[in-house]
């Protein structure tokens, strides 16, 4: 009877110790796997749908070869218990379970960033996007140009999203598409828009700001360029401004990265020499500062302006009548030749 109970007792510390040694083997087998990097050595790109379950998703990262072990990598998420967010990731080095882990708890989604300056056209967002490698510059404008019904409420007359794709710099999806991007611009012109209180006369004071935007980069002189243009509207003037001469041959596909006398005379419906009036829609995209002025424009009685030449900062000069106008742009040509323009 003895001896039956000590080979019982042996017989339980065997198990107990074949039980500890399989639970210390497997807690050495979780650290290596979570904690040994593994992974590609080049570029490898991940999308996590989604709704996919945590189950899913680890199985997707130990096929694409970005985790050692689902099973490690599911014992871990369990252990910390976060969520993992959906999204395309990156994975470009061999890197631990945990480093893996935390970058789609964070979210860290893969983005490509594009910056749309103030001012910028339609045109200058399609090559920017093109380079940064969101297709061909020709989706974006036409993409661009039949999306008008995400403005359809601000601007009924609107012919394309010329004027509403705000300036800044944006991080897209690496599949992102042209619409995508036009409504994420968009949505963030509504944002600014409601900052300044821009609810009214929308198309119009939009375009009045794509004309300061383009006229002068020197943010004292915008209001200042916003009331030239007002005065010449209210004593129905021609605007008589370049950009918007530049814009209407763009559109036309007929630049030649000049601007000659001839194009004065060209009858395109944003030739503000030959129609009087604000041209029939904005020529660019407008900063918030270029919004506030064309809002706001200061209040002068001025008619006229020219850039100063010799001014180093790149000052405006502004005047009331024709004659001080034409001695500001004999001053601004003369500096110019002094500085060796041709």
């Amino acid at each position: 009877m003895g001896a039956r109970k000590r080979k019982s007792r042996k017989g339980v510390g065997l198990s107990l110790t074949v039980l500890l040694l399989a639970l210390l083997g497997a807690g050495a087998w979780m650290a290596w796997s979570v904690l040994t990097p593994y992974g590609p050595e080049a570029e490898l790109f991940v999308e996590i749908a989604p709704g996919s379950s945590v189950l899913r998703i680890g199985q997707q990262l130990e096929t694409a070869g970005v985790v050692r072990s689902q099973v490690a990598f599911d014992l871990l998420r369990w252990i910390r218990r976060g969520r993992l967010l959906a999204g395309e990731y990156r994975f470009d080095h061999p890197a631990t379970a945990m480093e893996v882990y935390e970058r789609i708890a964070r979210g860290d989604v893969y983005t490509k960033s594009v910056t749309v300056p103030e001012g910028a056209t339609v045109f200058d967002i399609a090559a920017r996007l093109e380079q940064a490698g969101f297709g061909p510059k020709e989706q974006f404008l036409e993409a661009q140009a039949g999306e008008t019904r995400l403005v359809a409420d601000l601007d009924p007359q609107a012919r394309s999203l010329e004027g509403y794709l705000f300036p800044d710099t944006y991080r897209f999806p690496r599949k992102a598409t042209a619409e995508q991007i036009c409504a994420a611009m968009v949505r963030r012109f509504r944002q600014e828009a409601a900052r300044v209180g821009l609810k009214e006369h929308v198309h119009d004071v939009v375009t009045m700001a794509s004309l300061v935007e383009r006229e002068t980069a020197v943010d004292g002189e915008r209001p200042l360029v916003a009331s030239v243009f007002a005065n010449r509207l209210a004593h129905h003037m021609p605007l008589m401004t370049d950009p918007s001469v530049i814009y209407g041959l763009e559109l036309e596909g007929q630049w030649r990265g000049a601007i000659y006398a001839s194009d004065l005379k060209r009858d395109t419906p944003y030739n503000t020499y030959v129609h009087a009036g604000l041209p029939p829609g904005p020529i660019a995209n407008p900063g918030l500062r270029s919004l506030r002025a064309a809002m706001n424009p200061a209040q002068t009685d001025y008619l006229y302006f020219v850039a100063a030449g010799d001014d180093p900062q790149g000052h405006s000069a502004f005047s009331s009548t024709l004659e001080q106008h034409a001695r500001d742009v004999a001053a601004y040509r003369t500096a110019m030749r002094k500085a060796g323009a041709r």
